[in-house]
């Protein structure tokens, strides 16, 4: 009985802290940029390993190991902002933040007072030569991401991209940050102007899962409270006899 009542209570454990995932996932399904979090469960044996197959079975226990992220494209939305960017393929946007260079797919841009383009939180765009500043005119931007103001040319976007295997790492709800060096140029990638890519994550899919999640997670506290009877009955009942 007390493995079942410790593979309730890890379960359950495991359980909460995807419904915080789910949850968050469907709270930014309408942020731009945004990339659907997945939970990566994995076994754990509970003290030394036990001889024999039945010992195992009962005594490994499901918790949530890590996150991965999906990095599936978004669906493209037209906004006719000259400053909206959206990308189509694997690149990045580079920004500069104050704890470093952060990536992101959120091209929702902006001009700072000093023209300089800047993300919805007041991050620099990167561009070639570092900080991107827009002069008055007409911008247009072309497939690989080189800006021009009346046709001529003032600048370059950053776009870079990853191997598949870095792990990229999320800081808020649309910046992720990489190992040093592990940004590589953009090969194939596509910017829109006048367009945005949102979030990855279809509501509806995400309601969904959330629901059958904290369905999961009362069944778990169901069990424990039967455990924590049973335990209770136990000793009220089944102690007294002894000796």
């Amino acid at each position: 009985m007390d493995s079942g009542f410790y593979a309730a209570c890890a379960g359950l454990i495991a359980k909460m802290q995807a419904l915080d995932l789910a949850a968050n996932n469907l709270a930014n399904s309408g942020t731009a940029g945004y990339r659907g979090q997945r939970e990566v469960f994995r076994q754990l044996l509970a003290g030394t390993v036990p001889v024999g197959q039945l010992n195992r079975v009962v005594n490994a226990y499901g918790v949530m190991g890590d996150t991965t992220t999906d990095f599936s494209q978004g669906s493209l939305q037209k906004t006719d902002n000259p400053l909206d960017f959206a990308i189509e393929g694997r690149a990045m946007f580079a920004v500069k933040t104050s704890e470093g260079v952060r990536y992101t797919r959120a091209g929702d841009f902006d001009l700072g007072a000093d023209r300089k383009l800047v993300t919805q939180d007041g991050d620099e765009v990167l561009g070639e030569q570092g900080a991107i500043r827009i002069p008055e005119g007409k911008l247009t931007v072309s497939d690989d991401g080189t800006l021009s103001i009346n046709g001529a040319v003032a600048g370059r976007l950053k776009l870079i991209e990853f191997n598949p295997a870095t792990r990229l790492t999320p800081v808020g709800d649309a910046y992720y940050s990489a190992p040093t060096a592990a940004a590589q140029p953009a090969k194939g990638s596509v910017l829109r102007q006048g367009m945005i890519e949102g979030s990855n994550v279809q509501p509806l899919t995400a309601a969904v899962n959330l629901i059958a999640i904290q369905r999961n997670s009362e069944s778990l506290q169901r069990a424990l409270y039967l455990f924590h009877n049973e335990f209770n009955r136990i000793a009220a009942q089944e102690l007294p006899r002894i000796g």
